[in-house]
């Protein structure tokens, strides 16, 4: 083999290593991860049953878990979060802002955590949920094709997927995307 391939046999591997590496370094950075496409929106939320959440007691007593027919009848939000998620902490006082509206219904599914630290959450940041449903395992938010916690749903009244949002809600989200997409779903324009 002549010395001119045998350098070419040797660079190349290195050569498309490095195009590669720059390819995928630059594609990380790229694009808004809040602005992925479900292939849910517009179809019926997925069935599902969830169980409350394990000694978490309101106002009335113990807060219900929820299943997907309570979803029929009344504009919903679905706040997926976990005690372990940064994001949800930040986002939970514009959560609150939904659970004090009224016109719709907010429902909690706790993705991923155990009991006692949703609880916990719960108890530190305020609980904004009408129903709290346990997901431990992780299957239901399969089921909705959830990426990460947090993320929002907005349901209409026939039980389908509206909208949904990743990521955490701040002041200009609730105020420039969520209020919005919830009062066109209110006056039935979703």
């Amino acid at each position: 083999m002549s010395d001119t391939l045998r350098r070419i046999a040797i660079f190349a591997p290195l050569a498309v290593f490095l195009a590669m590496a720059g390819l995928f370094f630059f594609r990380l950075g790229a694009g808004d991860p809040s602005q992925v496409p479900s292939a849910l929106i517009g179809r019926e939320a997925p069935q599902f049953e969830l169980a409350a959440l394990d000694g978490l007691t309101g106002e009335n007593g113990p807060v219900p878990g929820f299943s997907r027919d309570d979803l029929n009848g009344q504009v919903s939000v679905v706040n997926v979060f976990a005690s372990w998620c940064v994001p949800c902490r930040e986002e939970h006082p514009y959560i609150e802002v939904l659970g004090r509206d009224g016109r719709f219904a907010v429902y909690g599914l706790n993705y991923k955590d155990r009991a006692e630290n949703a609880r916990r959450f719960l108890g530190r940041y305020g609980n904004p949920y009408d129903a709290v449903g346990t997901d431990s395992g992780g299957r239901v938010g399969i089921d909705w094709g959830v990426y990460g916690v947090p993320e929002t749903f907005i349901v209409d009244p026939q039980g389908r997927i509206a909208y949904k949002h990743i990521g955490p809600i701040n002041q200009a989200i609730l105020d420039q995307i969520i209020m919005p997409k919830i009062e066109a779903v209110l006056g039935g324009t979703s």
